[in-house]
């Protein structure tokens, strides 16, 4: 429920709507709003544009949104740049204009006028807003609003591609890990919807792209930080075991120092990162073609990694335990036999 003391006036057409909130929105840059009245009063006719948008996008409770309206809007807002005006204007907005500013983002995005969606192919053309969505993790008054905007467009593929390829994607490295408890989460958010959304692209990405990512990642998985190790180590489990990215898990499980990190992580000091790296762990023992280098550590190390693992439990109920317990002990029998094989002195 909106507590807005705004009412939309009625009829307005949807090049009304849109013009109005241009007009709006260009006003808040002119000199006079360096005065505190004229600018409460900027704001101010912000909001109530805003939520003629919202009622024309999803109705008042009285009257039902029409889909023709929806659509004329979404060209018009198109037409008039509003889209560029509103992610620039965002920091100035007042707490219930962006609330509902990101709600008419997200409905006007998948508007699809004919064949296209207008919106989507609006930000192809500027995807510069896209840059400045991403570094607006850096503001924390706006950051959460961004974010929705952000997974909104990453729900498209060309977008989605863009934010991954550019300089802009590896910021996400460092905003998971801000300090800030509601921002750090929600650019992780983000962070795992441009990995796991659209798995032939992130595929191509980490292709293309994969001595960098994973030297990144690497900082993630090690990171001092509980929150980060856990949720970093459960989504390389998501994105680097699914099918379309099997190229990836082949190349990343034949090198030693993902190994290692793996090793490490088998003894932290929380269970459930414990039993998060074993699940990739277990990739690593496993595979019937390790090269030399990784039977050598894995023989060399072979008494701690077998006295973890027999320390390790799943202890989440019968069934998942029954099937963790006989892949450990698969994992225990091909170390054994890996160390009987090679000798650290090898």
């Amino acid at each position: 429920m909106s507590f807005s003391f705004f009412k939309p006036s009625r009829p307005k057409t949807p090049q009304d709507v849109a013009k109005a909130i241009k007009d709006s929105l260009v006003a808040l840059d002119t000199k006079t709003v360096v005065e505190v009245k004229a600018l409460e009063k900027a704001l101010e006719e912000v909001e109530k544009n805003f939520v003629t948008m919202r009622c024309m996008l999803v109705g008042d409770g009285e009257v039902e949104p029409n889909a023709e309206q929806i659509s004329q809007l979404a060209l018009e807002v198109c037409k008039e740049d509003v889209i560029t005006l509103i992610v620039h204007k965002m920091a100035i907005l007042g707490w219930e204009a962006r609330k509902d500013l990101v709600l008419c983002w997200s409905i006007l995005l998948k508007q699809k006028v004919g064949s296209t969606y207008c919106c989507v192919e609006h930000i192809e053309n500027h995807y510069e807003l896209l840059d400045f969505l991403v570094v607006c993790y850096d503001n924390k008054e706006i950051a959460l609003n961004c974010g929705n905007m952000l997974r909104e467009c990453i729900k498209f593929p060309t977008l989605a591609k863009y934010i991954l390829e550019s300089t802009s994607f590896e910021l996400f490295f460092k905003f998971v890990e801000l300090p800030n408890f509601d921002v750090a989460p929600d650019a992780f958010s983000t962070f795992k919807d441009l990995l796991t959304k659209h798995e032939t692209l992130v595929s191509e990405y980490l292709t293309a792209h994969y001595e960098e990512f994973f030297d990144l990642y690497e900082k993630l998985l090690t990171s001092p930080n509980y929150v980060t190790r856990r949720q970093s180590l459960k989504l390389l489990s998501e994105f680097l075991l699914e099918s379309p990215n099997s190229h990836i898990m082949k190349r990343y499980i034949v090198e030693v120092q993902h190994l290692k990190v793996m090793m490490t992580l088998l003894k932290d000091s929380s269970k459930n990162i414990q039993i998060s790296a074993f699940h990739i762990f277990k990739v690593f023992v496993a595979n019937p073609n390790k090269p030399r280098e990784i039977k050598v550590i894995l023989a060399k190390n072979h008494e701690k990694l077998l006295s973890l693992l027999h320390n390790l439990s799943a202890g989440k109920g019968a069934a998942e335990d029954d099937q963790f317990e006989e892949e450990k002990e698969l994992i225990i029998k091909e170390i054994e036999r890996v160390a009987r094989m090679y000798s650290p002195n090898c």
